[in-house]
C-alpha cells in the first residue's frame, strides 16, 4: 500500500520552453504562421487549446475554409490563396476531395509535424503573460490532459487565439463591438440599436441516412416551437453542416465570457430544428435520417479586435487602396450579421462585395503598444466593418503566413516589428512571401538570387491562341455569357464563331472592360454589335473597331437569347475562362449588386464561372493569333493570371513539352523552383463541398529535370502541387537545365508560371 502524505507541498509538472517565436492559437492562422516561420529557420512553439488543429475548420466545428474566391460567387478571378494555405488546400483536394473534416484535421497535423522547427502543444491553454516593460517575456499555459504547466519564453509572440488572450493579458489596446459611422466615415457602420454590434456563434449538425425508419425523441432542452424562429422556413432535411450557417446566436452577449451560455442556446435551436424535421410531419423524406453529429464547440465569429500600427477600414477594401507594406490580400465580401442571429427578422447576413481583391498591410498585424507582439487571424487591427471581410479563414491564413516571415526578418536583424514595415525590411519580407508562392496584388517577384533571370529560356513549343476549337457541346444562351480574353495594348478584336439558332433571331455581342485593369468586373461597354441569325447552324464574324487601350483581360459577352446556342470548346487553358451573369445567393449574389442607399459600396454586375466539369470555353477563331502562352512570361515575377495568363503554355498537341534554361557560362545552384497551375479560380473549400478532381487538371502531373550533360537532377511522377521547391542533394554546376513535362489530358495543355534557380 502506498502511504500518501497530504501535508507535503505539491505542484504540477512544469516544462520550460525557450524559442524564437511563440504562437498561441492553432487555427488556420496560427498553423500557417507557424509553418511559415519554421521554414524561415525559426524555432517555434505552437500552442492550441483544442485536441486538433484548424479552429473553425477543424472536425470540432466543421466550417469550410474559404477566402477571396467566395464560393466562386464574386468577380475575383484567380483569387484563391497561395503560399502555405495553398499547399494545404491542394493536399486536402488530393486526399479528401469529398470534404471530410476529420481528414482535414490530419492533413494539418501532418503539415505541422513535418516541420522539425515546430514544437506542437495541443490541449494546452495560455492563461498568463509576463512582461518586462512593454515587451512580453513569457506566456504560461496548462495542459489538463497531461497535467503539465508550460513556461513559454520567446523573442516574439504571435497571438492567433481568436479571442486574443495573449494580447489582452499583455495590455494591448483593443476594440469590441461596432464603430459608429462618425468614427471612420464608414457608411456600412451598423445601427447598433437595431442591428447590434457583434456577430454571433454557430453550431452545425450532420445527418445520416440509416436505410430504415428512425425515431427521434428530442431532449428536454430542445426548443419546443421552432416555427417561432423568423427563418424556420429555410429548414430543409437535405441540408447539413455549413448549409445551416444561419443558426447563429450571441451577438447581444459577451461573445467571450458568455460562450457557454451561447452554446447551450445553440444546442436548444439545433435539437429543436431536428425535432421539427423528424416529428412535424412536414418532411416524410426524413424518415430514414438520423443525427450523426452535432458540434460541441461553437464556431466563433467575432470578439476582440486589437489596435495595430494602422487599422484597415471599409474604404481600404472597397476602394482597393494600396499599401507600401502590403503582405497579403483579401476578397471576401463585407459580411456582417444581425446580432440577434437566428432570432432576428432581418436577413441572416448583409454581404456587400468589392469589385476585386484588396491588399492587406503588415502594419495591421503589429501591436501599437506591445513591442514584440504580432496579431494573427481575426483579431488583426480592423474596424468592425472591415473585419466582416478579413475574418474568413483563408484570408486569416495568408495574413498570418506573412507574420511568420516578418518575425523571421525581425529575429535576423534584431528589430522590433514596428521597424519592419518600411524600406529594405518590408521589401525583403515581400520578396520572401512571393518566392514561396504567396500572392500580393500589385507586386511581382524580383529576386537577385534567381539565376534564371540571367539565362536564356527556350521551349519546344508555345501556344498562340488562334482558336478555341469547337467541341460537341452546346451552350444555350439562357443567361448572359462571356469569354474572358487577355489582349495587349493596340490589339484589334476580330473573331468568328459557330452558333446555332432555333429560329431567325438576333445576337447582341459586346466588348466590355473593367475600369481598374486588374479587376474582372465589366463596368464599361467599349462597343457592341448586333448580328442577324438564320435558323440553323452558321459561322458568324465579329469585328470591333475599337483598339485595345491597355493590356488586360476583356469580356466578349453575348446577351441572353434562349433561341441561340453557342458551341463549347473542350480545350481548357491556363488563364482562359468563360463566365456567366448568374446568381449565387449563398454569397448575396443576385446577378448584380444594387445598393438601394449610399452605404459606401458600388453597384455592378456579377460575372462568375461554372464549376468543372461545366464552364467550358466558348469555341471561337481569332483573326490574329494571341500570344497568350509566350515563354517571356516566365520572367515577369507573377505566378497567376492578372493582366494576362502570365504563363508559358505549350502547344496542346505536344505530349512532353520541354523547357530549357541555358547560360553563357556555367552557374552553380542547389534550389529549383517550379510553379505550375493549380487553378487559382477554383475555391477548394476544405469540407462538405465535393470537388470534381483529386488533382487540378491544369497542373502538370509529372516532370523531370536534367543538367547540360543529360544527368537526371530530379523527377516527380505524382505531382499535385502548384509550387515545387526542389532542394538538390548537393550544389550543381551546369550551363543548362532542361525540364521535361508530361501532360495529364490533351484538353489541358502543359503550363508553367515560373522557374527559378538559386
Amino acid at each position: 500500500m502506498e502511504i500518501v502524505n497530504f501535508e507535503s507541498a505539491r505542484a504540477t509538472k512544469e516544462v520550460n520552453i525557450n524559442v524564437d517565436l511563440v504562437i498561441v492559437g492553432g487555427g488556420l492562422a496560427g498553423t500557417c504562421g507557424a509553418i511559415s516561420a519554421a521554414r524561415q529557420g525559426l524555432q517555434v512553439v505552437l500552442v492550441q487549446d483544442r485536441p486538433v488543429l484548424g479552429g473553425n475548420a477543424s472536425s470540432e466545428v466543421r466550417l469550410w475554409s474559404l477566402g477571396a474566391t467566395s464560393h466562386m460567387g464574386n468577380n475575383n478571378r484567380w483569387a484563391r490563396e497561395g503560399g502555405v494555405i495553398g499547399e494545404i488546400m491542394e493536399e486536402n483536394l488530393y486526399r479528401n476531395r469529398e470534404g471530410n473534416p476529420i481528414f482535414f484535421d490530419h492533413i494539418l497535423l501532418d503539415k505541422v509535424q513535418a516541420e522539425e522547427n515546430i514544437t506542437l502543444l495541443l490541449n494546452t491553454a495560455a492563461f498568463a503573460v509576463d512582461k518586462a516593460g512593454e515587451t512580453i517575456t513569457e506566456v504560461s499555459a496548462f495542459n489538463a490532459q497531461n497535467s503539465t504547466a508550460y513556461k513559454l519564453k520567446g523573442k516574439y509572440f504571435m497571438d492567433a487565439s481568436g479571442d486574443g488572450i495573449v494580447s489582452f493579458l499583455a495590455g494591448a489596446a483593443f476594440r469590441m463591438g461596432a464603430e459608429r459611422v462618425e468614427a471612420f466615415g464608414e457608411k456600412m457602420a451598423p445601427d447598433v440599436e437595431k442591428y447590434g454590434e457583434l456577430l454571433g456563434h454557430t453550431i452545425y449538425f450532420y445527418t445520416k441516412d440509416t436505410g430504415r425508419p428512425t425515431k427521434y425523441v428530442a431532449p428536454a432542452h430542445a426548443l419546443k416551437d421552432i416555427t417561432k424562429l423568423p427563418k424556420f422556413a429555410k429548414i430543409r432535411p437535405e441540408h447539413t453542416g455549413c448549409n445551416y450557417w444561419w443558426i447563429e446566436y450571441g451577438g447581444r452577449l459577451d461573445t467571450i465570457h458568455q460562450t457557454e451560455e451561447i452554446k447551450y442556446e445553440l444546442w436548444r435551436v439545433v435539437y429543436g430544428i431536428w425535432d421539427y424535421i423528424k416529428n412535424s410531419g412536414k418532411f416524410p423524406e426524413a424518415e430514414n435520417l438520423t443525427l450523426e453529429w452535432v458540434g460541441t464547440v461553437p464556431g466563433k465569429r467575432e470578439s476582440r479586435r486589437f489596435e495595430g500600427l494602422t487599422m484597415l477600414k471599409q474604404q481600404d477594401i472597397i476602394e482597393q487602396r494600396t499599401h507600401t507594406d502590403a503582405v497579403a490580400f483579401g476578397g471576401w465580401a463585407l459580411d456582417l450579421h444581425p446580432a440577434d442571429g437566428v432570432y432576428s427578422p432581418l436577413s441572416s447576413c448583409s454581404q456587400w462585395h468589392g469589385k476585386g481583391v484588396y491588399q492587406i498591410p503588415l502594419s495591421i498585424s503589429i501591436s501599437k503598444d506591445v513591442n514584440n507582439l504580432f496579431f494573427g487571424g481575426r483579431i488583426v487591427s480592423a474596424s468592425h466593418v472591415a473585419f466582416g471581410s478579413t475574418r474568413v479563414m483563408a484570408t486569416c491564413a495568408v495574413q498570418a503566413e506573412a507574420v511568420g516571415v516578418a518575425a523571421a526578418y525581425c529575429i535576423k536583424h534584431n528589430l522590433y516589428p514596428a521597424k519592419a514595415i518600411k524600406g529594405k525590411a518590408i521589401q525583403s519580407i515581400q520578396e520572401t512571401l512571393l518566392a514561396q508562392n504567396a500572392y500580393i496584388p500589385g507586386l511581382k517577384l524580383e529576386s537577385a538570387q534567381d539565376l534564371t533571370q540571367q539565362g536564356n529560356i527556350s521551349v519546344s513549343s508555345a501556344w498562340e491562341m488562334r482558336a478555341l476549337p469547337a467541341g460537341a457541346g452546346k451552350l444555350v444562351l439562357n443567361m448572359p455569357t462571356a469569354q474572358i480574353i487577355p489582349y495587349t495594348l493596340g490589339d484589334s478584336v476580330s473573331f468568328s464563331l459557330p452558333v446555332e439558332a432555333s429560329e431567325d433571331t438576333e445576337l447582341l455581342v459586346r466588348l466590355r472592360a473593367s475600369k481598374v485593369e486588374t479587376n474582372f468586373t465589366p463596368e464599361g461597354e467599349m462597343e457592341s454589335k448586333t448580328i442577324k441569325l438564320k435558323k440553323g447552324r452558321q459561322e458568324i464574324e465579329v469585328k470591333f473597331e475599337t483598339k485595345i487601350p491597355a493590356t488586360a483581360y476583356y469580356f466578349i459577352s453575348f446577351e441572353r437569347n434562349p433561341a441561340v446556342s453557342l458551341i463549347e470548346s473542350d480545350l481548357r487553358v491556363s488563364g482562359i475562362l468563360s463566365v456567366f451573369r448568374k446568381q449565387n445567393i449563398e454569397v448575396s449574389n443576385y446577378g448584380a449588386q444594387e445598393p438601394t442607399e449610399d452605404i459606401g459600396v458600388d453597384a455592378f454586375e456579377f460575372w462568375t464561372p461554372e464549376r468543372r466539369p461545366k464552364g467550358k470555353n466558348i469555341a471561337m477563331t481569332f483573326e490574329n493569333a494571341l500570344p497568350v502562352g509566350r515563354v517571356e512570361q516566365l520572367k515577369n515575377g507573377i505566378n497567376r493570371p492578372v493582366l494576362g495568363t502570365n504563363a508559358w503554355i505549350a502547344d496542346p498537341t505536344e505530349e512532353e513539352p520541354t523547357l530549357t534554361v541555358s547560360w553563357n557560362q556555367a552557374v552553380t545552384f542547389q534550389h529549383i523552383d517550379l510553379v505550375f497551375d493549380a487553378d487559382f479560380d477554383h475555391p477548394m473549400e476544405s469540407s462538405q463541398f465535393g470537388h470534381p478532381e483529386q488533382v487540378v487538371p491544369f497542373c502538370v502531373e509529372a516532370f523531370k529535370v536534367y543538367d547540360d550533360q543529360e544527368n537526371l537532377l530530379f523527377e516527380k511522377s505524382d505531382n499535385r502541387n502548384s509550387w515545387n521547391h526542389i532542394v538538390l542533394a548537393a550544389p550543381v554546376r551546369t550551363s543548362a537545365i532542361r525540364v521535361v513535362c508530361k501532360r495529364k489530358d490533351p484538353n489541358f495543355p502543359v503550363s508553367l508560371f515560373d522557374i527559378r534557380c538559386s
